[in-house]
């Protein structure tokens, strides 16, 4: 039996294709971009055509890279975007509008006259989520509300939606699919994450006919073969699916309740295994799905702090006091501290726990003695400080401790940033050989899905770490970080 499994993480910016082998080892990967569209400020969509023929050409250079055949694949995995939003013809396959990207913020009227009904609280209770224009449903909405003919189409069961893991596995199995996990469902508007079903509440709210919808599996399934496809042969399984944070959790191996993850990108994107119920948030965290296993479902809140690798770009880009982003390290590292200087990465607004979206940057505690070290320093405590307050969020309102936290993502390299991080957390940090957390997740459940491994156990034996962080930094120098964090956030 081959023993390769091949991952598609399809993003925001690029499709990716990870190929890997029986012990999780990465044997190739390939990123392929496409074009961003901005049809008037704050409107983002994709081209869905784009999108697949990014895929295409990932997925042959990456077998060509590894240097193996597309029959040695024993299964693909599907990792996604997760609310991008496309609804395309039954019978001709073709997309009736541009797919709408997750950042589009079109429907925010929308979602203003759906609060202003006051069913927010239900609307919450049953999704799990908040009523904003990020989310997929209010973009089906617009598309049948505004494109001409589709809302009769879709009644007339003619179109069929999907976020981009179902519109991946639609064209991989020349229409014979039309399914989505229960991870992409959770983040719609439209599903309930307790009854683990569309909801007829929901799609009334919203008015979206149900036979639009795809068909709601678990994580790790065979969901259909290839067929008729130019870059792949026939009859290799589709066998794994979940949305991009779900995925990098699972790819954590965060299969306990407790474990959590951090991806250190633009921002940073926490998710905290809470185990087989919801919880659900007063904080203004996600309650989600995080995956299902045969009958077996994982819960997991969620949360985001909007800038956190993006302070380091803006010192490189705005200030100019480094030439590349890993020099911060070095500098940060060349002061015993900051000097008093404390940095609110507030450069889009505070969300978890804080909730000001009026808020913007701050720097405080400067004095003729600053000098950029003391500055570059206090940018790597305040991401540190701005992902302690979410997962402290996170612990109160699961009534868990947290017991690990494994990081990914660019600045999860920065050595300093993750033992700071550690010290915050009074946790242990760990850090994974392999860094494509998110493509990982779903060659995973892919490759469970048909036999590569036996089980989650199995899997747990292959994945690695690159190094662990254990928490050295005395009780009182914590308090005193969060002490001045905590002055300089009630500044603003």
């Amino acid at each position: 039996m081959s023993k390769y499994v091949m991952a598609i993480d399809q993003g925001t910016t690029g499709s990716t294709v990870v190929i890997v082998d029986e012990e999780l080892g990465v044997r190739s990967k390939v990123n392929q971009e496409f074009a961003q569209i901005y049809p008037q400020p704050g409107w983002v969509e994709h081209d869905p055509e784009a999108i697949w023929s990014s895929v295409g050409q990932a997925v042959k250079q990456a077998l060509d890279k590894a240097g193996i055949d597309g029959r040695d694949v024993a299964a693909i995995g599907i990792t996604n975007q997760r609310e991008t939003t496309v609804l395309w013809d039954r019978e001709s396959g073709r997309p009736i509008h541009n797919a709408i990207v997750w950042q589009c913020r079109r429907t925010a009227d929308i979602c203003r006259v759906l609060k202003e009904k006051g069913v927010e609280d239900d609307v919450q209770r049953r999704t799990g989520l908040v009523l904003d224009p990020y989310f997929s449903g209010t973009k089906l909405k617009w598309i049948l509300d505004e494109v001409p003919e589709a809302r009769k189409r879709a009644e007339a069961g003619r179109l069929l939606f999907g976020t981009i893991d179902t519109f991946l596995v639609w064209r991989l199995t020349g229409g014979a699919a039309h399914v989505t996990d229960v991870s992409n469902a959770s983040r719609t508007l439209l599903f309930n994450i307790e009854d683990l079903a569309w909801d007829p509440w929901l799609l009334e709210l919203l008015d979206i006919p149900s036979k639009v919808l795809p068909e709601v599996r678990s994580n790790s399934e065979v969901y259909g073969c290839t067929k008729g496809l130019g870059f792949l042969p026939d009859g290799i399984p589709i066998a794994g699916m979940a949305g991009d944070q779900q995925a990098a959790l699972f790819g954590q191996a965060c299969f306990g309740k407790g474990q959590a993850k951090c991806t250190y990108g633009t921002g940073a994107f926490l998710m905290l295994n809470v185990g087989s119920s919801p919880v659900h948030s007063s904080g203004g965290l996600l309650a989600t799905v995080g995956w299902k296993l045969g009958n077996q479902v994982t819960y997991a809140l969620e949360g985001s702090v909007f800038i956190a690798g993006a302070a380091v770009q803006w010192l490189r880009d705005g200030l100019k006091i480094i030439e590349s982003a890993p020099e911060i390290e070095a500098l940060a590292r060349s002061v015993p501290d900051s000097g008093g200087v404390v940095f609110v990465p507030a450069l889009a607004g505070l969300g978890a726990p804080h909730w000001k979206a009026d808020a913007r940057g701050a720097i405080t505690g400067l004095t003729r003695g600053t000098q950029r070290a003391h500055l570059a320093r206090a940018t790597l405590e305040g991401i540190a400080l701005s992902v302690h307050d979410v997962l402290s969020l996170m612990e109160r309102e699961a009534k868990t401790k947290l017991s690990g936290l494994r990081v990914d993502g660019g600045a999860a390299a920065n050595n300093f940033l993750v033992q700071l991080q550690a010290d915050l957390l009074g946790s242990t940090i760990v850090r994974p050989t392999v860094l494509e957390t998110t493509a990982l997740g779903a060659a995973m459940l892919a490759g469970l899905a048909v036999g590569v491994w036996s089980g989650l156990e199995d899997v747990q034996q292959r994945w690695r770490e690159e190094r662990s962080f254990e928490p050295d930094l005395p009780a009182d120098q914590v308090q005193s970080l969060l002490d001045r964090w905590s002055a300089a956030i009630e500044r603003l």
